[in-house]
C-alpha cells in the first residue's frame, strides 16, 4: 500500500514537472535579461499597488505643495514645523489609504530657525538662500498642537478647547517640550522636489500607479474586443469573417494616435477616459493574431472530433481553441502593454491624457521639460528613465515568451 502510495505521488510529481507552465517557465528563466526585465516589472507592479503606504507625501495624488522649497535638488533635508490643521480629523482604513491617499492633518512650513517666546513658537522661514533671511512668523503652541475652538491662559497654564470638545490643561513648558518632540521634523527629498515644492520621490511611484493601470485596463479591453472578434471570424469564416476582416482593416488604416485623440476628444478627457480611448485602438492586432491561429486549429483533428460529438460551437471556441492559441495572444498583449504605457505618456504630454493633479510620467515630462536645458534637467529625465525602462522589459519578456514559443513549435 505504501509503495503504491509512493509511485502515484513520484507520478504526479512527474506530471507537474511535464505540465505546460513548468516547460514555459524552465525554458523562459534561461533567458536571464527576460527574467531580469520580468523582475523589474514585479518590482514596478509592487511598488504601484502599494502606492500611499510607501510614499514619503501620502496626500491624494501626492499634490502637497511647498513653494518655499520648490526645486530643491535630490537629497535636500530641511526643518519642518507641522501646524494642526483647525478641524476634525478623520479615521481612514488601510484600504482606504493605500488606493486615495490620507489628507495631512497638518500645515507644513519649512525653517531655517526657531524659538519660543511665552505663549508663542516664532520661526524664521526657509528662503532657499542662507544669506537671505527668510520671513518671520509666529503660531501660539495651542495652535500648533490642537485643533484649537479658544483657549486661556493663566500664568503658566494654559487650558484649552479642542472643536471636538475636549477640553486640556498644560503647562507652557510642557507644551514647548511637546512642539520640539512631535511637531519638529527633519524632511527628506530623496529625488528632491519639482517647481510647486511636490516630492518628486511621491510623484514617480503614483506615476507608475498610472502608468501601469493605463497598460493593464488597454491589454483587458482589447482581449476581450480581439479575443471575441477574431474568435468568431476565423471559426465561422464566411460573411461574417470578410466583415471583421474588414473591420480590423480600416481600423488599421488609422494612425493609432490619432484614434486615440479622436476618442479621448469624443469620450472626454480623464483618467478613466484615458484607460478606454488606448485600449479601444488596440484590439485590432489582437483579433487579426487571433483569427490567424483559429483558422489553422479548426482544420485540427481533435477539433473534428468535438464537432463530431455535438460540442457546441461556443464551448468548441472557449474550452478547445483559445486555450491552445494563448501563447502568441500573451506575447502580442506584452508588446500591447508596452505601446498603451507609450501612448498614455505621449497624450499626457500633450496635454490630452491623464489630467492634473494626477501624477504620470507623461504629466511630468510636460510640467519640467523646460529644466532640460538649466540645471533641473532631472526632473524630466527620471521619468524618461522610467518609461523607458518599463517599454524595454515588456518587449524584453515579449521577446522571452516568443522564444519559448518558438521552440516549442520546433520540438512538435
Amino acid at each position: 500500500m505504501r509503495k503504491n502510495f509512493i509511485s502515484l505521488f513520484n507520478f504526479n510529481k512527474k506530471i507537474r514537472e511535464g505540465s505546460l507552465v513548468n516547460i514555459t517557465w524552465n525554458r523562459f528563466r534561461r533567458n536571464k535579461i527576460a527574467v531580469i526585465a520580468l523582475l523589474w516589472m514585479v518590482f514596478s507592479i509592487t511598488i504601484a499597488f502599494l502606492g500611499y503606504l510607501i510614499t514619503p507625501d501620502s496626500t491624494p495624488y501626492s499634490n502637497h505643495q511647498q513653494l518655499q522649497i520648490a526645486g530643491q535638488s535630490p537629497g535636500f533635508k530641511t526643518n519642518m514645523l507641522f501646524v494642526k490643521k483647525n478641524e476634525i480629523s478623520r479615521d481612514i482604513s488601510l484600504i482606504s489609504k493605500m488606493f486615495h491617499g490620507e489628507p495631512l492633518p497638518y500645515y507644513t512650513t519649512p525653517f531655517n530657525d526657531i524659538w519660543f517666546d511665552g505663549f508663542y513658537v516664532y520661526i524664521e522661514e526657509y528662503s532657499g538662500d542662507p544669506e537671505i533671511a527668510g520671513r518671520k512668523l509666529n503660531f501660539s503652541l495651542a495652535n500648533v498642537l490642537f485643533a484649537v475652538k479658544e483657549y486661556s491662559i493663566d500664568g503658566d497654564l494654559a487650558t484649552i478647547y479642542t472643536i471636538d470638545g475636549r477640553e486640556k490643561d498644560l503647562s507652557i513648558e510642557s507644551m514647548r517640550k511637546k512642539v520640539l518632540e512631535e511637531h519638529v521634523k527633519t524632511k527628506s527629498f530623496l529625488l528632491g522636489t519639482d517647481r510647486f515644492g511636490r516630492d518628486m520621490l511621491s510623484q514617480m511611484i503614483i506615476g507608475t500607479r498610472v502608468s501601469l493601470s493605463v497598460g493593464f485596463i488597454a491589454v483587458f479591453i482589447s482581449l476581450v474586443i480581439g479575443l471575441l472578434l477574431g474568435s468568431i471570424g476565423g471559426f465561422f469564416r464566411g460573411v461574417v469573417d470578410d466583415f471583421i476582416v474588414w473591420l480590423i482593416n480600416v481600423v488599421w488604416s488609422v494612425p493609432t494616435i490619432l484614434l486615440v485623440i479622436a476618442i479621448t476628444f469624443a469620450v472626454g478627457q480623464g483618467y478613466w477616459q484615458i484607460f478606454v480611448a488606448v485600449g479601444l485602438t488596440m484590439w485590432v492586432e489582437v483579433a487579426r493574431v487571433v483569427r490567424g491561429q483559429i483558422l489553422s486549429v479548426r482544420e485540427k483533428e481533435f477539433i473534428e472530433a468535438t464537432r463530431a460529438l455535438g460540442l457546441p460551437n461556443y464551448r468548441i471556441i472557449i474550452k478547445h481553441i483559445i486555450p491552445n492559441i494563448l501563447g502568441p495572444v500573451v506575447v502580442i498583449s506584452a508588446a500591447n502593454f508596452a505601446s498603451a504605457i507609450l501612448i498614455e505618456a505621449g497624450l499626457s504630454f500633450l496635454g490630452i491624457g491623464v489630467q492634473p493633479p494626477i501624477p504620470s510620467w507623461g504629466n511630468m515630462i510636460k510640467e519640467n521639460y523646460a529644466y532640460i536645458v538649466l540645471d533641473k534637467a532631472y526632473l524630466a529625465i527620471l521619468p524618461g528613465i522610467c518609461i523607458m525602462l518599463s517599454v524595454l522589459s515588456l518587449m524584453l519578456i515579449s521577446n522571452g515568451l516568443r522564444d519559448v514559443i518558438d521552440k516549442s513549435t520546433d520540438i512538435k
